[in-house]
C-alpha cells in the first residue's frame, strides 16, 4: 500500500519546513501545493526532496487539496493523508491514522482534535461544534471534528465520489466529501489527536462566520434535496441507531 501526504500551503514560511521534515521522518511520499503564497514558502521548500506544485494565484484550500490529490493518485497512491502546514497537526500522529485505516479499511479517518480541546479559541470551538451538528445531520451519524484537515482518504473512495472541483476560496470542499461519502454508504472514523494552537502563530485562514455560513448553505442544499432527512437527524443525535 502506498500512502502519499498532501499539504496545502498558503503563506506558511514560518512552519512549513519543519512540518515537511517531520513528515519525511515518517518515510512517506509528500506533495506540497503552494497556493500562490506571497511570503517565502517556496524558498523554504526548495532544498527539500519533495514534490511541490504551485498555484500561480491563490485558489483556496479546497482547490489546492484537489490538485494535490490528483497528483497523488497519478503517482499510484492507495491512500492519501492531508494535513495543514501551520503546525496545528503533528506529523508524528500519522501512524494513528494509518493504524485506524488498517482496522477499518475503506473509511475516511479524521484526526479529531478532542485531546486538550479547551486550548482552542472559543470562537473556533463554537464554530466547529455548529458545523459538526449540520454535517452529522447530513451524514446521518455523529461526526467528531468535521473541520479537521488532518485526514486519511482511501483513493478508491475519492475516485468513486462525484466531487465538484472546488472553485471558491472556502472550506466547504472537505465537508462535502464527508457528506458525499455518507450518501454512498461510507462513514468516517475519528481518532483523537491533540489540539494545538500555538501562541504567535499566523492567523487562521478559516473565517468562522463566512466559512461556516458556506458550509451550512451546502448542507442545507443536501438536506432539502432529501426532504430534510429527519431520520438522519435522529441518528446524528443518537436517538435512533445508526444504520
Amino acid at each position: 500500500m502506498k500512502t502519499v501526504v498532501v499539504i496545502p500551503a498558503y503563506n506558511e514560511a514560518a512552519t512549513i519546513q519543519d512540518i515537511v521534515r517531520r513528515v519525511l521522518e515518517q518515510q512517506l511520499s509528500l506533495i506540497v501545493v503552494d497556493d500562490g503564497s506571497s511570503d517565502d514558502t517556496l524558498h523554504c521548500l526548495a532544498p527539500l526532496n519533495i514534490t511541490v506544485l504551485k498555484n500561480e494565484t491563490n485558489q483556496g484550500k479546497g482547490a489546492s487539496l484537489w490538485r494535490g490529490m490528483q497528483q497523488a493518485i497519478q503517482s499510484g497512491a492507495d491512500t492519501i493523508i492531508t494535513l495543514d502546514g501551520d503546525g496545528q497537526h503533528r506529523p508524528e500522529d500519522i501512524p494513528r491514522l494509518l493504524a485506524a485505516a488498517r482496522d477499518e479499511p475503506g473509511k475516511i479517518i479524521i484526526g479529531a482534535r478532542t485531546l486538550d480541546a479547551d486550548t482552542a479559541p472559543k470562537a473556533r470551538r463554537r464554530a466547529n461544534r455548529f458545523a459538526d451538528f449540520w454535517i452529522s445531520w447530513a451524514c446521518g451519524y455523529p461526526v467528531d471534528d468535521s473541520q479537521s484537515g488532518f485526514r486519511l482518504y482511501p483513493v478508491d473512495l475519492l475516485t468513486a465520489l462525484k466531487i465538484k472541483i472546488p472553485r471558491k476560496k472556502s472550506f466547504v470542499f472537505e465537508s462535502e466529501i464527508l457528506i458525499n461519502a455518507a450518501t454512498q454508504g461510507t462513514r468516517c472514523l475519528s481518532v483523537a489527536i491533540p489540539s494545538i494552537y500555538q501562541q504567535g502563530a499566523r492567523a487562521s485562514h478559516f473565517r468562522p462566520v463566512k466559512d461556516i455560513s458556506g458550509i451550512t448553505l451546502m448542507v442545507a442544499h443536501h438536506l432539502l434535496s432529501k426532504g430534510m432527512a429527519p431520520l438522519n437527524l435522529l441518528r446524528a443525535l443518537n436517538v435512533l441507531p445508526v444504520k
